[in-house]
């Protein structure tokens, strides 16, 4: 989840890419989480191929709501921010209709390969990717974030500053952070994997923001149930 700057365009738009077809009819399109760039250029036709495992689906005869949970080194200079146990214990309170099709949950690790692929986590076929972050919990951004995603890590406890000119910096703790993974990556992830209705990026993204809020962030008490905590800076603001 590097933000790097890049000075090819079509690098970027590659980055900012949350999910292209693979013209195969039993894989699901790949969905990706979260772009940091607010110019995502939605029309991009390069191919995509994300940087991971592809785990085959199970048969139908049996799929029970049962998934295999892998764990990878987060990497050098990466912390995991959720346990194989937290989410499992997590989706045993979303309805559990919602994990017929979910085959593998995989804590991943950060690679070079990656970091050009920069998400905190991935929908692919049956199986949902998280991504480590960095050990400091502090992300640093290096072009405007989009709106959303300053809001977004805002109701989850996230705390934005501009350290100095042209940075925007992400501060987390362990507490808010875990709950951005648990309550809102991961169900988001779950809403693509449930989603058989919607076949364009757009509609599938809509479709997951809300599964997300819905069944994230309200069902965990929304902002009633979020008191924002004063995170002590290591570094001074500019």
């Amino acid at each position: 989840m590097k933000k790097n700057a890049k000075t090819n365009t079509q690098k970027d738009a590659a980055r900012q890419a949350k999910g292209r077809s693979f013209n195969r009819a039993d894989r699901r399109p790949p969905q990706a989480r979260r772009t940091h760039s607010s110019t995502l250029n939605r029309d991009f036709a390069e191919p995509f191929s994300p940087p991971e495992n592809w785990y085959e689906p199970r048969e139908d005869n049996k799929r029970d709501g049962s998934f295999k949970s892998i764990v990878q080194s987060p990497g050098w200079g990466y912390r995991h921010v959720v346990t194989p146990e937290e989410v499992r214990e997590r989706l045993t309170q979303v309805p559990q209709h919602f994990l017929k099709e979910l085959d593998v949950v995989q804590i991943s690790g950060m690679t070079r390969k990656k970091q050009s692929f920069p998400c905190y986590g991935l929908q692919w076929g049956t199986t949902i990717y998280l991504y480590p972050l960095e050990e400091s919990l502090e992300e640093h951004f290096y072009s405007p974030p989009a709106p959303q995603v300053i809001n977004e890590a805002k109701m989850f406890g996230g705390l934005w500053d501009r350290p100095e000119a042209g940075v925007w910096r992400l501060t987390w703790t362990e507490d808010t952070i875990r709950d951005f993974y648990l309550n809102n990556i991961l169900i988001h992830e779950l809403g693509h994997l449930v989603d058989d209705r919607n076949s364009s990026y757009l509609k599938r993204e809509q479709f997951a923001e809300w599964f997300a809020i819905e069944y994230g962030y309200r069902a965990t008490g929304g902002g009633a149930a979020r008191r924002s905590q004063p995170i002590r800076r290591r570094h001074h603001k500019v």
